[in-house]
C-alpha cells in the first residue's frame, strides 16, 4: 500500500492583489472579484523565475520538514505545462539541482488541473510494483507567463506555485490511495489551450504579443464541462470505492474558482463543512491546487489519521480524474 507521508509547497514572493487588478481594469471591483472567484490575491513569478525554481524551494522545504536525506529518494514524477525547456525533462534538471542520487528515475508529464490525480496513480503504481520506495510527486506551474497583460479574466484567476508530495510504502495498511477514475475528451482541446510557447528559461521561443498572451480559455465551455462531468465522476469514484457520499470526510477538488465549485457542491448535495474551497490567497494554481489545500488542512489540524478524502481534478485536455484516499 502507498501513503502520503507529507506535503510542502512554495509560492513566489511577488503578489498580485484584487486592488491592483482594479487599478489596471477600473471597470472591475476588487470586492466583486473576491466574491465571485473566491480569490483576493495570487502569487506571480518574476521574469527570471521559472517552474524548476519553485519546485526546488518546495522540495527543500519538504526535506527540512520531514528530515529526509535526499539520497533516499529514488524517483521523481514532475507535472507541469510550463517546463523550463522543451527538452531536457525538468525532472532531470531537478535531480541535479536537488543533489539526488544518479540511480533514480526522473519523468516529466504534461498535464494541467487533473495532473495531481494522475501523479498519485502513477506514483502508487511505481511503489506497489516495487520500482520505487520513496517518490517525489512534484507539481509546478508558472502559468502567469502565458497570460496577456490585457487578459483580465485569466489574470484574475491564475497564480503560480509548486507543491511536492512524498509518497512511500505503507506496510500497516492504515493509509491507502486508490479507487482511481479517469476521463478524457480531446474534442474539447480548444477550451483551454496555448497555441504558442511562452518564453522559457534561457530559451528563445516563438514570439508572442505580451498584451494578448498565449493562454486561451473559453470560460463558459469549461464551466459547462465541469458542471456536467464532475458530479458523475464523483458518483463513479464512490461506486468503485464501494463507499457512500456520507462516508467521505472531505471533498477536495481542483480549486478552479469559487463559483464553479459552489455549483458542483450544490449538485452533489454536499454540506459546506466537508467541501473545501481554499484559494483566497493563491488563486487557481493548476495541478498544485489540491496538494496546497491538503497541506493547509494538515497545518490547521483539520484532517486526522483515518479520514477518507475524495480528490478530483479537471481541466485542460479536456481531462479529469478522481480518487479516494485514507489519510
Amino acid at each position: 500500500m502507498v501513503k502520503i507521508s507529507n506535503i510542502a509547497y512554495y509560492l513566489p514572493e511577488q503578489v498580485l492583489t484584487n486592488q491592483t487588478l482594479e487599478q489596471q481594469f477600473p471597470e472591475w471591483n476588487a470586492e466583486k472579484i473576491a466574491k465571485k472567484t473566491g480569490i483576493s490575491k495570487r502569487h506571480i513569478t518574476k521574469e527570471d523565475e521559472f517552474a524548476s525554481d519553485l519546485a526546488v524551494k518546495a522540495c527543500i522545504e519538504l526535506f527540512q520538514m520531514q528530515k529526509i536525506n535526499p539520497q533516499e529518494v529514488d524517483f521523481i514524477l514532475y507535472c507541469s505545462q510550463s517546463p523550463d525547456y522543451p527538452f531536457p525533462a525538468t525532472a532531470c534538471i531537478l535531480q541535479d539541482r536537488l543533489n539526488l542520487p544518479k540511480h533514480i528515475g526522473a519523468l516529466d508529464y504534461n498535464l494541467g488541473c487533473s495532473g495531481y490525480i494522475y501523479g498519485l496513480a502513477m506514483g502508487s503504481s511505481l511503489i506497489n510494483s516495487g520500482v520505487s520506495k520513496k517518490l517525489l510527486l512534484i507539481t509546478s506551474e508558472t502559468i502567469t507567463k502565458y497570460i496577456g497583460e490585457e487578459d483580465k479574466g485569466n489574470q484574475t484567476l491564475f497564480g503560480d506555485a509548486a507543491a511536492v508530495t512524498l509518497l512511500e510504502n505503507e506496510e500497516s495498511n492504515n493509509a491507502t490511495i486508490g479507487a482511481f477514475c479517469f476521463g478524457t475528451d480531446g474534442s474539447g482541446m480548444n477550451s483551454i489551450i496555448a497555441k504558442k510557447e511562452a518564453r522559457g528559461h534561457q530559451f528563445s521561443a516563438i514570439p508572442f504579443n505580451k498584451k494578448q498572451g498565449v493562454l486561451e480559455m473559453n470560460g463558459p465551455k469549461v464551466f459547462d464541462f465541469a458542471i456536467k462531468t464532475i458530479p458523475a465522476l464523483v458518483e463513479q469514484t464512490l461506486h468503485k470505492a464501494k463507499m457512500s457520499i456520507d462516508e467521505i470526510d472531505y471533498f477536495i477538488f481542483h480549486q478552479a474558482n469559487a463559483y464553479m465549485l459552489s455549483q458542483i457542491r450544490k449538485r452533489l448535495k454536499i454540506d459546506k463543512e466537508r467541501f473545501i474551497i481554499d484559494m483566497n490567497d493563491v488563486g487557481n494554481t493548476v495541478a498544485s491546487s489540491i496538494p496546497i489545500v491538503l497541506k493547509n488542512l494538515q497545518n490547521q489540524d483539520r484532517i486526522k489519521e483515518g479520514d477518507q478524502l475524495l480528490l478530483a481534478g479537471f481541466g485542460v485536455g479536456l481531462s479529469w480524474g478522481a480518487c479516494v484516499i485514507k489519510w
